[in-house]
């Protein structure tokens, strides 16, 4: 099976999906440490790292699928597109693919859980409330259940 996260981050989408992996006993392929790691190795961030962290994901989590093992993607998913692929992987391997979209509702908490987060990814730079606010529009919510409220 595959299970890909989707949500704005500072939703809950690293926790719930940390959380699962470990009741699952499932590998978690998360993005932003890939991305990170892309720009510790030099790529500039100038370059569509966060397109590539995705692609190096897909691979990644190909790998885990051909073992036949469930895995979980924790990215934003904010687009129909970057949900298609993870559907044309599972589709590829023969195996479901779960949505889980994380909402927090109550702006106040998702600020403060944003500002107060350090997830230690080394090279990683937190967005800011600002730059989370300015991106609400480009996130398309998943049209296909299951939905987490308030992660």
């Amino acid at each position: 099976m595959l299970i890909a996260m989707a949500g704005r981050p500072g939703a809950g989408k690293s926790s719930i999906a940390e959380a699962l992996g470990w009741r699952l006993a499932a590998p978690v392929v998360s993005v932003d440490p890939i991305e990170a790691a892309m720009w510790r190795a030099g790529v500039d961030r100038s370059q569509p790292t966060g397109l590539a962290a995705y692609v190096v994901a897909e691979a990644v989590a190909d790998g885990v699928l051909a073992l036949g093992q469930t895995v979980i993607i924790d990215a934003v998913n904010a687009v129909e597109e970057a949900r298609e692929q993870w559907r044309l992987l599972a589709a590829r391997h023969g195996v479901p693919v779960v949505f889980i979209e994380v909402v927090c509702s109550d702006a106040s908490v998702h600020r403060r859980r944003l500002e107060g987060r350090s997830r230690g990814i080394e090279g990683f730079d937190e967005p800011t409330w600002e730059a989370v606010e300015r991106r609400r529009e480009e996130f398309a919510p998943c049209e296909v259940p299951p939905r987490c409220g308030d992660g």
